[in-house]
């Protein structure tokens, strides 16, 4: 399964460490930013060992079911101590037997381009 998602906070992260997800604190509205949101979803993910692929748009994890989502579970849930609320995109290519489509997709186009 490939799949694509973006996550970012909104509203102010006015809560209190016992309202944030276990094991994390609140972040202070004049400390909260988007990009730093992002790169705490961004290393969750590096860090799971999954294939993965950030742009400036999406962040593509290749993975089974359970730990693709798992994985982005936990990247949204440090998202969310950013801000009151996440907006959360996913999109998904589930394709069973296949491996080694974060890549193998854009070496095909590159393929059919050359011709």
């Amino acid at each position: 399964m490939l799949l694509a998602f973006s996550v970012a906070p909104s509203g102010s992260p006015a809560r209190t460490a016992a309202d944030s997800p276990a094991g994390s604190a609140a972040v202070p509205a004049d400390e909260a930013s988007v990009h730093d949101a992002v790169a705490e979803a961004v290393r969750i993910v590096r860090e799971s060992g999954l294939p993965n692929h950030t742009d400036s748009m999406f962040t593509t994890i290749e993975g089974e079911w359970d730990e693709v989502f798992d994985v982005v579970k936990r990247a949204t849930e440090a998202v969310g101590r950013y801000g009151s609320r996440v907006s959360l995109v996913i999109k998904a290519d589930i394709r069973p037997g296949f491996t080694g489509e974060l890549t193998g997709k854009l070496d095909r186009l590159e393929q059919a381009l050359g011709d």
